[in-house]
């Protein structure tokens, strides 16, 4: 067996490419966390609270909502902004995007070769077309995540200021 098959050379690079795209696809969707957790605000320590300024006894004060949001609130606007965007998997997504950018990269890629190559060069370029196309599909399906995370953000704060708080 002195020669390569590239068939099986073609089989072990996607392979390799698919599971490089899944490793980034979680390794990147840990880094950017949940929105639950960036939209729930922490209480601030008490050395950083606001003091309000005493008015004059002239003014009548406003009614008007405290200066954080309760639980229920907090929920409630979660909630909301969870049903503006719709709530979806971040690595799944990723992952998908990085799986179709390689086999129609691996697919333009093979036939780009086998042209260029005079039928020898599909399975290299096959590999390469697949690498491009996991890398192009990862980036393509980040790029949808923070828009999504950006539209969520959108609503959750409109959400807040129709309940009073402007925070």
């Amino acid at each position: 067996m002195d020669k390569w098959n590239p068939w099986k050379v073609t089989a072990l690079a996607m392979a390799l490419v698919m599971a490089t795209a899944l490793v980034t696809g979680l390794v990147v969707a840990n880094w950017s966390g949940s929105s639950l957790d960036v939209a729930q605000p922490a209480s601030a320590p008490p050395s950083t609270r606001l003091v309000q300024q005493p008015r004059p006894a002239s003014a009548q004060p406003a009614p008007s909502a405290p200066a954080i949001p309760t639980k229920e609130v907090v929920d409630a606007c979660n909630r909301y902004a969870a049903a503006q965007v719709g709530e979806s998997d971040k690595t799944t997504e990723v992952v998908k995007d990085a799986a179709i950018g390689a086999v129609v990269g691996a697919a333009v890629g093979a036939a780009g070769g086998a042209v260029a190559g005079g039928g020898k060069g599909a399975g290299k370029g096959a590999a390469i077309g697949g690498v491009v196309g996991a890398g192009g599909g990862t980036l393509y399906g980040l790029n949808e995540n923070k828009r999504n995370d950006d539209k969520y953000r959108a609503a959750y704060s409109s959400c807040l200021q129709s309940r009073g708080y402007t925070g």
